[in-house]
């Protein structure tokens, strides 16, 4: 099973024009890019952008209300003609009962299948799969659904890293399609840098959800592992009083980040080999 390393653009803003940043995503010797659907105006020049850099996308996209699954279609469809190896998807609100949740995932399943795109729902903040308890149920009701592990908000959510619901991930191990490779802890999603000592529970903890998706995918006989270090700007980004200075690099953090798990990758693909 192949690694991919994806980069945002979600965190270079202001670092130059997309051109720029597309290259610089290239020359670090990442494999696609991450980020939502470009304005009609910028599509063109988008698609021209990947295919010279001969990277990958990972479109994303974010359903609205009144009518969340025909905002998913149309943005799905839409999707669909750049040609991406995986689409994240914030679905839903955190609000909506559980029974519309499951009927939502359902046409959802049968639109990506019609469709022949994977898609991974996300584990995040404010939309329906927010928290483990929940999620869980939902995947137990939706067969073939596919998640976007970003479990950092699951840390945030519950105020732990997660020792109570090991029922929960393994399920959402199972299902996940795409890897949001960033630390939470229990007070936030985003440590203030996980290269700290401070944080090493933390860091070993994710590392270990993130060795278990890939056991999974190659379980189930997935060709790649797709793993985007999704660490976020100032707001995420712990920042200094008064001054508004972020405390650590963007960059670096996202370099270091799949380094660390490029080689873990590499050394469990070689252990399991031999």
């Amino acid at each position: 099973m192949k690694l991919k390393l994806i980069k945002a653009l979600w965190g270079m803003e202001g670092t130059g024009t997309l051109e720029e940043q597309v290259g610089r995503i290239a020359f670090a010797g990442y494999d696609g890019v991450e980020a939502p659907l470009p304005a009609p105006d910028d599509e063109q020049r988008f698609k021209e952008l990947l295919a010279s850099h001969k990277l990958d996308y990972v479109a994303m996209i974010f359903t609205e209300g009144p009518d969340h699954y025909a905002s998913f279609e149309a943005q799905l469809e839409r999707a669909t003609s750049f040609g991406p190896i995986h689409v994240t998807a914030h679905s839903l609100k955190d609000y909506v009962p559980l029974e519309e949740q499951i009927d939502y995932f359902r046409r959802a399943v049968q639109l990506e299948q019609q469709l022949g795109v994977k898609v991974g729902h996300e584990t995040h903040r404010g939309r329906a799969l927010f928290n483990p308890w929940d999620t869980g149920k939902v995947l137990n009701a939706v067969p073939g659904l596919g998640l976007t592990a970003d479990f950092s908000h699951w840390c945030c959510v519950t105020e732990s890293t997660l020792e109570h619901f090991e029922s929960e991930l393994d399920l959402a191990i199972a299902r996940t399609v795409h890897i949001h490779g960033r630390v939470g802890y229990a007070q936030g999603p985003q440590v203030p840098d996980p290269r700290a000592p401070e944080y090493a529970h933390e860091v070993a903890r994710h590392f270990d959800w993130w060795n278990r998706i890939a056991d999974a995918r190659q379980q189930a006989g997935a060709s790649e592992l797709t793993f985007t270090p999704e660490y976020g700007p100032p707001g995420y980004l712990h920042t200094l009083p008064f001054t508004n200075q972020p405390v650590t690099d963007l960059w670096q953090v996202c370099k270091w980040t799949v380094e660390q798990y490029r080689e873990n990758f590499e050394r469990t693909q070689s252990v399991k080999a031999t």
